[in-house]
């Protein structure tokens, strides 16, 4: 079993401050409470062997590499989020790149979007995903979706090292 390790990838979206830490200005309301969940996923992975892959969003401060739906925030007093080089863009404290993992700059929401992660994973004969971080509707389902549809045959999200705004949505439950 431990040779099989070597065949997976962790994949953690989303660990910025701007998303993770209380009173960031673009917060996933439930991404303080899975901090401490995500972390043990990493030390479990790097336990194992398994590569670890830091999927980040970085923004032009002006906004135009981002989702149409989202350029109006660039524009406001409030700014946007994951600006390149801005402080909101650094993973949050007690989460570091180590040397062996590897940092994936996206501008969408799924991880295999117009980023190289595919090539990366072939590379590294990796047929296996397991997937952490913000926010499940978005940036998890996404990443699931499109790995699912490359064919990955197995692709994992650890439920209590995923979040969303509430709890309802990160269930899926419809909203009233």
């Amino acid at each position: 079993m431990a040779e099989n390790w070597k065949k997976t990838a962790l994949i953690v979206i989303g660990m910025q401050k701007d998303f993770a830490i209380p009173g960031a200005p673009f917060l996933i309301d439930g991404a303080p409470a899975i901090l401490p969940n995500v972390k043990k996923a990493v030390e479990v992975a790097r336990e194992r062997g398994i590569l670890v892959v830091w999927a980040q969003r970085e923004h032009d401060a002006s906004g135009r590499d981002v989702e149409f739906f989202k350029r109006h925030l660039y524009r406001s007093e409030k700014g946007g989020s994951a600006i390149k080089g801005s402080e909101g863009a650094e993973l949050v404290e007690g989460f570091e790149i180590l040397e062996g993992d590897y940092k994936l700059v996206k501008t969408r929401m799924s991880a295999f979007f117009n980023t190289h992660l595919h090539s990366v994973l072939l590379a590294s004969e990796i047929d296996s995903l397991v997937i952490v971080g913000i926010q499940t509707p978005n940036c998890i389902r996404q990443t699931v979706y499109d790995a699912v549809a490359l064919d990955y045959p197995s692709v994992s999200v650890i439920v209590d090292a995923t979040a969303a705004k509430t709890p309802e949505i990160h269930a899926g439950k419809k909203m009233k």
